[in-house]
């Protein structure tokens, strides 16, 4: 009996009530408990009797016991509800009311800022004008309804998907269906290569299939669409971040016309964002409006905007989700120095601490793997070879930044010290070697000055690529002239009697006892007079 007065205890009732309900009901712990909600309320509380059929009292509210039995009590008549709103204050009611309001959907629904703004058609679309104008491929091909496959090749928030759909809007010819790299496979293809053959001949329409982030997809997969693509069935419309020529197999390249887009400069990011700010209808004060259940105006300096375009590394998706991001912070800060008054409506003032708190730091484009990874060390190897040490330094700092391995970058250096400082410098591979071996004792970040100091090395050098050329000719001559030439006798070893014999060795002079054997000849017969290395000159014509 113990245990279960204790259990109706933590249930919330008082002891003296769960020993008289236990008793009324010969210890059932679920009758007890049905008579304690049943024949007792808070004001006038009655004799427990399981025996008594009253059913005038309403049952009493316990938060424990809502709990338990997942009850849910009738919500107070509104004259109560009222009354109860009076002992909040401003803040408290502006928030209830925000919660009751039910003119706007859930701000969980609602599309980011990036996703609203998207361009509708190929006229809103900015910055791509070498693949928009009106002479461009793609504008004659979609008003002359001969669409060729296509891929798409550009960074991150160039506009890829947005000049997709843009299309499939304006070619209202084809059946547009849409697929990502990311989730979809071959039954998918399959799946969609056969609607489109029906469609095709039931309607007499070709299916345009977009595919997003196309790399994605491996060498069977981009193998399923050849014979789809190749009869016209479908017409296919790819987008990639990725280089093409290393990562789409060359059966489909030959399919498809590769059309590269740039990045955003600072002045069409400048556009999207004020054209966000100013759009009555999807643009950010009714984007956030839904969320904030209030009216909003925002003002935007020019020094704001600025900052803005100049730090998002031409990606509009980073340029307007760091807007919205900063334009809710300005609201917020204002709804929180404005807490004791009600508040119907707001001009937000968002400024550059606004846009820096929203970015937290400059978005850079940088990948490991792709095509950024070998674009920059590139340029930090040819920056080194036209000794421009300060532009070295920003590179491998580009690099680092980026999350660069140093060791890679430390084996570049030390691949440079032989074949562009050569022996024109003989310490510069010692100064890669050692500077290798550092970054691999120190690591990150610590090795950084490191790098630096050996990349401004390099650069600053005196540069030879005798060595190098000569290595490539050597090569070249053993791979057309010399490859099955035997090595002339007088220079084979002859350690053994049979050798010597054989003539190995026979008419070898030893330099250090004859300086002057400089008639006795070491290339090939057949390479004899080649020259590979051509010094003292450092670049030789």
């Amino acid at each position: 009996m113990e245990a279960e007065i204790q259990e109706l205890v933590s249930m919330g009732f008082a002891a003296d009530l769960a020993a008289e309900a236990l008793a009324a009901a010969d210890g059932d712990l679920h009758r007890a408990t049905d008579c304690l909600l049943s024949h007792t309320t808070a004001d006038n509380p009655q004799p427990i009797s399981w025996q008594s059929n009253s059913t005038s009292s309403p049952p009493i509210v316990q938060p424990k016991i809502d709990r338990f039995f997942n009850l849910h009590p009738k919500k107070a008549p509104k004259s109560q509800s009222s009354e109860a709103d009076e002992d909040l204050n401003p803040r408290q009611k502006r928030q209830k009311s925000s919660e009751n309001h039910t003119n706007h959907p859930p701000a969980a629904n609602q599309p980011p800022l990036a996703e609203q703004m998207r361009p509708r058609v190929l006229d809103e679309v900015v910055g791509q004008d070498h693949l928009l104008s009106p002479t461009s491929l793609l504008r004659s091909a979609i008003a002359s309804s001969r669409l060729p496959s296509v891929v798409l090749w550009g960074p991150p928030g160039a506009g890829k998907t947005s000049i997709a759909k843009a299309i499939a809007r304006s070619a209202a010819c084809y059946r547009f269906v849409s697929l990502s790299a990311v989730t979809a496979g071959v039954k998918d293809i399959r799946e969609t290569v056969e609607e489109a053959l029906k469609f095709k001949i039931r309607a007499n329409k070709r299916t345009l299939l977009f595919i997003d982030e196309v790399h994605r997809f491996n060498k069977a997969q981009q193998d399923s669409l050849l014979p789809i693509i190749e009869d016209g069935s479908v017409t296919l419309l790819g987008a990639t971040t990725e280089n093409p020529s290393f990562h789409l197999i060359t059966p489909l390249l030959s399919r498809c016309r590769v059309l590269p887009l740039n990045p955003l400069n600072p002045n069409h990011i400048t556009l999207l964002l004020n054209r966000a700010i100013n759009d009555t209808q999807k643009g950010l004060s009714p984007t956030l409006r839904n969320t904030f259940k209030f009216d909003l105006e925002f003002n935007f300096p020019d020094a704001a905007i600025s900052f803005l375009s100049m730090h998002c590394d031409g990606d509009a998706r980073v340029a307007l989700n760091a807007l919205e991001a900063a334009a809710t912070t300005a609201v917020w800060r204002r709804i929180e120095n404005d807490q004791n008054s009600i508040i119907d409506s707001v001009v937000a003032v968002v400024g550059v601490d606004d846009v820096k708190e929203a970015l937290q730091c400059k978005h850079l484009v940088y990948d490991r793997d792709g095509d950024e990874h070998y674009n920059m060390i590139s340029a930090l190897h040819k920056s080194m070879r036209g000794s421009d040490a300060d532009a070295s330094i920003y590179w491998l700092a580009r690099m680092l930044e980026g999350g660069e391995d140093p060791l890679y970058i430390a084996r570049r250096l030390v691949r440079f010290a032989s074949e562009d400082v050569g022996l024109a410098d003989p310490q510069a591979l010692s100064q890669a070697v050692s500077c290798y071996q550092a970054c691999h004792f120190l690591g990150m970040p610590e090795c950084d000055v490191v790098l630096a100091q050996c990349a401004a090395y390099l650069a600053l050098a005196p540069k030879s690529v005798a060595v190098y050329r000569a290595i490539g000719c050597a090569r070249e001559a053993v791979r057309v002239k010399g490859s099955n030439e035997r090595v002339p006798l007088h220079l084979r070893n002859a350690p053994t009697k049979v050798m010597k014999e054989l003539g190995y060795g026979k008419g070898y002079v030893y330099p250090p006892d004859n300086p002057d054997s400089a008639e006795q000849t070491y290339l090939p017969p057949s390479l004899q007079g080649s020259k590979f290395l051509h010094w003292p000159c450092p670049y030789p014509k």
